[in-house]
């Protein structure tokens, strides 16, 4: 998953999001912002789903553009709409970290609703996340993470969780060191 890897990707950038280590930190952020419920566009098998739910969060949408699970309806993330938010006021997800989708992920549904997004924390000491960090409203440092259930390694990348708001456009990013 990493730059430095030299494992092939993943289909579809399917990467599960199953440490703990991700969504822990992210509570006490949740809250403060009043997150109660969200949609989830790149859900996999609900991983992260569940984890939020661990957390008292309530996922009013879900969409894989591959389900692996019952009850997970198909859908292109970069197609969904507002509608197919289901009135969720947030998104919480792990999307593919290959840049042009992640990049259009971030424009489509920062547009829509505050997005919180896990991805690379080196992301942000790049160019290409110039034209996202004026409505960058948080960034929320976890650390290394594992991905993939078959190893006991982490990744090679720290993560952090991004929140996006084109309504916070403008106001300075507030960052969040690592917890534990």
């Amino acid at each position: 998953m990493g730059k430095r890897s030299d494992f092939q990707r993943v289909k579809n950038e399917y990467y599960r999001t199953f440490d703990p280590r991700a969504c822990a930190p992210l509570g006490p952020l949740l809250q403060h912002y009043g997150v109660t419920g969200y949609a989830e566009p790149c859900c996999g098998l609900g991983d992260l789903i569940w984890q939020l739910k661990g957390l008292g969060l309530k996922c009013l949408a879900r969409y894989d553009i591959n389900p692996r699970r019952p009850g997970i309806p198909f859908g292109d993330a970069r197609q969904l709409s507002k509608a197919d938010l289901n009135g969720a006021g947030n998104i919480i997800s792990n999307p593919p970290w290959l840049r042009p989708i992640l990049h259009a992920l971030i424009a489509r549904f920062a547009a829509m609703v505050p997005t919180w997004f896990l991805f690379d924390a080196d992301w942000l000491h790049t160019k290409q996340s110039a034209p996202f960090m004026d409505f960058c409203t948080d960034v929320l440092s976890v650390g290394k993470l594992r991905f993939l259930p078959c190893t006991n390694q982490d990744g090679k990348d720290n993560c952090a969780w991004y929140r996006f708001d084109r309504e916070a456009a403008g106001k300075p990013t507030v960052f969040h060191g690592r917890v534990g």
